[in-house]
């Protein structure tokens, strides 16, 4: 794999782009050809499945370069595949459903717990001792998070502002986009024109926001104090004015997030039947009020749903922080704080484990609140 990167590499800039091109229209192409020709029945297409099954993870090992360091992973790569296809054949045949199950969801549950689950509870543990690990200290790195002196409350209080702010306003604008712009003349454009920034990173966007809210001594390039200077006024350094800039940062989470909150709920708006909207019409409810006692209820799980959502996103701004402030002048917040103690030289592990803790705690209830919305809608209640 390595190799095939470096030959792309040696090759001239304008030739490397249609092998690249060329290269993802084949694996794409191959993987439809399994996916619609694979599972019709027959002996061939059954022996094309087996090969499938084992070759498979025995390339994918191969072109990861794996087997560098050890290279009896390829034959247990294929031995897993092939043991995988005789669970899925015994399975069609009504027996052993369980246990294809059980082997088909192991692979992901081993990453979940890889990934998710150990590293959780290590930082839990983390949290109660000392940064380098050797001692319990309690709540000791809580309270020091939580400390004047550390900007830990500051950092509390912004998040929450964050938390509250932001999810209400977008999901605000994202239904009165919604709400305006279906049916009217030019919808699919100016729905892709919404979405837009829904495509743009967080690092983007703080870029392209940094260039606006720009100060310079000499003459303006920031579009806000060009217009400041236009009227008279003197450039003012915004992302230095405290608290004005914590409203300008959110500024650019509800700009990426509202086209998001747009297309979700008016998908759901036209889920609404049009029966309802026309009853409500024939009992002489106007448009506000028939938005409100018909489209609101209507779309309520969906509201619900993505006002959790931007919410749980507005609790991980560590990107928009560190683009723009990196926390400093009163910008602070707990997803920035926990990586900058983490970075410190030595590192702070244990009042970085106790800010993602806190950062856990805050983000809880909302997924409660969710599963719980959940339950009712199956429930119907």
């Amino acid at each position: 794999m390595t190799a095939f990167f470096l030959w792309i590499a040696g090759l001239p800039p304008l030739a490397q782009i249609p092998v690249i091109l060329l290269v993802f229209g084949v694996v794409v192409a191959l993987i439809l050809f399994f996916i619609e020709f694979a599972p019709r029945p027959g002996r061939g297409y059954a022996i094309m499945r087996l090969v499938v099954a084992i070759a498979v993870p025995a390339l994918l090992v191969l072109v990861l370069g794996v087997y560098n360091d050890a290279v009896w992973l390829v034959p247990v790569a294929a031995v897993l595949g092939a043991g995988l296809f005789l669970l899925d054949r015994r399975a069609r045949g009504g027996r052993g459903s369980l246990l294809q199950l059980l082997a088909f969801m192991a692979p992901a549950v081993l990453l979940l717990a890889v990934g998710l689950l150990y590293p959780m509870i290590k930082t839990i543990v983390g949290a109660f001792f000392t940064n380098d690990g050797s001692k319990f200290v309690g709540f000791d790195n809580f309270s020091h998070v939580l400390a004047g002196t550390n900007q830990g409350l500051l950092a509390l209080g912004n998040q929450i502002i964050w938390v509250v702010v932001t999810p209400v306003i977008a999901t605000l604008i994202g239904l009165a986009y919604a709400v305006f712009i279906d049916k009217s003349r030019g919808e699919k454009v100016l729905k892709v024109l919404v979405f837009m920034p829904v495509a743009i990173s967080f690092v983007g966007a703080s870029i392209i926001f940094k260039f606006f809210y720009d100060y310079q001594q000499g003459n303006q390039i920031g579009l806000l104090n060009q217009v400041v200077v236009a009227f008279g006024g003197h450039p003012v350094n915004w992302l230095q004015s405290y608290p004005v800039n914590i409203a300008l940062l959110i500024i650019i989470l509800i700009w990426t997030q509202t086209g998001f909150a747009m297309v979700l709920l008016s998908a759901a708006i036209k889920g609404i039947p049009d029966e309802q909207v026309e009853a409500a019409e024939l009992d002489g409810a106007n448009a506000f009020q028939r938005f409100l006692n018909v489209t609101v209820p209507g779309i309520r799980p969906t509201i619900i749903v993505t006002w959790i959502t931007i919410a749980i996103v507005s609790l991980k701004v560590y990107d928009i922080i560190a683009a723009t402030t990196q926390g400093q002048n009163g910008t602070n917040v707990i997803s920035y704080q926990m990586v900058r103690l983490f970075q410190n030289l030595p590192p702070q592990t244990g009042t970085s484990s106790a800010e993602a803790v806190l950062l856990f705690i805050l983000i809880l209830p909302f997924l409660i609140y969710n599963a719980n919305n959940i339950r009712k809608q199956r429930l119907g209640l």
